[in-house]
């Protein structure tokens, strides 16, 4: 019987197998464990970048995204005249402008969400839904780009060109900030920017100029960007801007403000308002009152000033070819017009006009007497210098009343000599000639006025009838109303009142006041200066301006020429003259001060060239006209003077 087998065993492996294997998983083991570490590190140093060296920069970017910062402008002050009328102002209106750039990714975004909502972007890849984003924003810029010119235009709601194009241009653009259209009503503006996204109806306020070219080379004009350019609006440009609101409010992707996210708010601040000394009325007056006079005498340009006797506020400055602000400023500067003030910023030799100050001073110190008896011969020398009367005569007796009556140059210098040339000086100076005057205005020149360690022997046969110094028609108007202060001369001052932001007006500074010669010398000299404008038919007892009286009116002051100098040969024209005239009204009682001149008249300033080369019969006309405009009563007959002795 035989022996059944035994199952087949499994060979079993040896140690030196096994060994090979065991190192074989160690080193995958190994890779495996190197490259999750360096996966690791790369995902850290990619953390570490994204943070440290990205982060700031898509941090801001986020802010940038959701937080919007509003500005809302100050209101810039009114400028009114001393009866409230307004000179200038501001108008609100609205500009509508827009982030190009941050629009278009606002509406792509806009897009997706509302495509997300109906499922229309479904299955598509990244190329697919980007073109398909781009071409709904496109077609909402369109639609923006049609609309609003419409709505626009269906209400007239702006003084400013609306193209279809250019809007859509301005939509499409690489930029940040575009101004889409200007000067837009504010209702229209707000309801286009409510109907349209990433629209605003940005505050832009037009700056108003009621009256024309008049009062603008006092008032002035502001820039585009609504900053004083020149006259007042660039002199007090702070007081009269103020001082704009900020806010910062944060918004979703779609451009909604987020509820609850104000902060960082500053209040607006309005600039004041200002109250100017200028009456408007009698500033028109004035105005086309030397226009009509330029006209007429063919000269190159006319100035005015008038102020208030006795507290020398500016009542009317006025000069030719002010520039209308609500025109084409362009074609008005080619035309020779401009923004320049004048009366303020460009001096000129006085002429006779100056010769009350010799007057005034030698009154003052008991030099002489408006009756004291002089023999003046037709020519005078003086150091040198030989100066002639303007009319040829022997010697006459002209009385000192005379003298400044009849405009005699060779009497002036001789009372000039008996006062001496440091007592001349010194009432120069009182009478701030040389100085500026302090008015508020912007440019104002101080004029020209020799020092007296300068001068010459031919200096003072100059000065004291008006020539070799230079005044501007301010500083010559504040000469006479010293006169018709009772000797005190006042500051002008352009400015009557500022208005705070609070509503209540603001203390001013006083101007400063300088008593100039007595009272009892002013009137003296008031009275004595109304020679000037005495007619006699014979001819001996009158004055130079006789031909410009207001019948029951006394009327007091002085005309005036000065020889220009030539360019060429650096000598005194013979052909070329400043005219002036300044003038006290009444004289009996001062009301106010005018001073005149004309550049270069060839002719006088009355209809068809009449009235002479003078410019006492604007000076005749402005006092008439405030008389009557102020009921001032007539005065009383003066007695008849001399000027002549007999």
């Amino acid at each position: 019987m035989t022996t059944p087998s035994k199952a087949r065993r499994r060979p079993r492996r040896s140690a030196s197998s096994a060994v090979p294997q065991k190192k074989m998983m160690r080193k995958r083991l190994r890779i495996i464990v190197s490259v999750v570490l360096v996966a690791m590190v790369v995902l850290a140093g990619r953390l570490a970048w994204v943070q440290l060296v990205w982060g700031p920069d898509l941090s801001a970017k986020a802010v940038t995204q959701r937080e919007r910062v509003y500005i809302e402008p100050a209101r810039r002050g009114e400028i009114l005249d001393r009866d409230g009328q307004r000179l200038a102002y501001t108008m609100k209106s609205r500009s509508l402008t827009v982030s190009p750039t941050r629009l278009r990714d606002e509406l792509k975004d806009k897009a997706e969400i509302e495509a997300q909502k109906d499922g229309s972007t479904e299955g598509m890849d990244d190329k697919k839904l980007d073109s398909f984003l781009t071409k709904k924003m496109e077609e909402t810029l369109k639609d923006m780009s049609e609309g609003i010119p419409k709505l626009i235009e269906d209400s007239g709601a702006s003084t400013s060109k609306v193209d279809e194009d250019d809007i859509l241009n301005k939509l499409k653009a690489d930029t940040q900030y575009e101004v889409l259209v200007r000067n837009v009503d504010p209702d229209v503006a707000v309801e286009i920017a409510n109907k349209y996204h990433g629209v605003a109806a940005d505050r832009q306020d037009i700056r108003q100029y009621p009256n024309g070219a008049i009062g603008e080379n006092v008032v002035g004009k502001v820039s585009m960007d609504g900053h004083g350019q020149f006259g007042f609006e660039a002199a007090r440009d702070t007081e009269l801007t103020g001082i704009d609101g900020q806010s910062t409010e944060d918004v979703s992707a779609d451009g909604q403000v987020i509820p609850g996210t104000l902060r960082d708010v500053v209040d607006t601040v309005d600039g004041r308002d200002v109250t100017l000394t200028l009456d408007l009325d009698l500033q028109t007056y004035v105005q086309q009152k030397l226009e009509k006079a330029k006209a007429n005498s063919k000269a190159s340009g006319a100035e005015a000033v008038v102020l208030d006797a006795a507290t020398g506020q500016v009542l009317a400055m006025a000069n030719t070819d002010t520039v209308d602000p609500n025109k084409n400023v362009e074609d008005q500067l080619d035309e020779g017009k401009d923004f320049e003030n004048r009366s303020v910023s460009h001096p000129y030799e006085p002429g006779s006009v100056a010769k009350v100050v010799t007057a005034a001073a030698a009154l003052q110190e008991g030099v002489t007497t408006p009756d004291e008896v002089h023999q003046v011969p037709g020519s005078i020398d003086m150091a040198g210098v030989t100066v002639n009367d303007a009319w040829q005569h022997g010697t006459e007796p002209f009385t000192t009343t005379g003298i400044f009556g009849k405009s005699s140059n060779v009497g002036t210098l001789m009372i000039a000599d008996k006062l001496g040339q440091e007592k001349y000086a010194d009432y120069l100076q009182k009478f701030g000639l040389g100085n500026t005057t302090g008015v508020e205005l912007p440019n104002e020149s101080a004029g020209s006025v020799p020092d007296l360690e300068q001068w010459s022997g031919g200096t003072f046969a100059n000065l004291p009838i008006g020539q070799g110094q230079a005044w501007t028609t301010l500083q010559m108007a504040s000469v006479y109303q010293a006169l018709a202060n009772n000797g005190e001369r006042i500051e002008p001052r352009i400015i009557d009142s500022v208005k705070g932001s609070d509503g209540k007006d603001e203390k001013l500074d006083e101007p400063k006041k300088t008593q100039v010669v007595s009272p009892e010398t002013a009137k003296t000299t008031v009275d004595m200066f109304r020679a000037v404008f005495q007619d006699d038919e014979a001819g001996v007892q009158n004055g130079t301006a006789g031909n410009a009286q207001l019948k029951g009116y006394q009327l007091s002051g002085k005309t005036g020429t000065a020889q220009k100098v030539d360019p060429n040969t650096g000598a005194y024209s013979n052909s070329a003259y400043w005219i002036t005239f300044a003038g006290i009204a009444p004289a009996n009682d001062p009301r106010f001060v005018v001073a005149v001149m004309l550049d270069e008249p060839k002719s006088g300033v009355e209809d068809n060239g009449g009235g002479g080369q003078s410019a006492a019969p604007i000076f005749r006309d402005i006092a008439s006209w405030l008389f009557n405009r102020d009921n001032i009563p007539t005065s009383k007959p003066a007695p008849r003077l001399t000027l002549r002795a007999q």
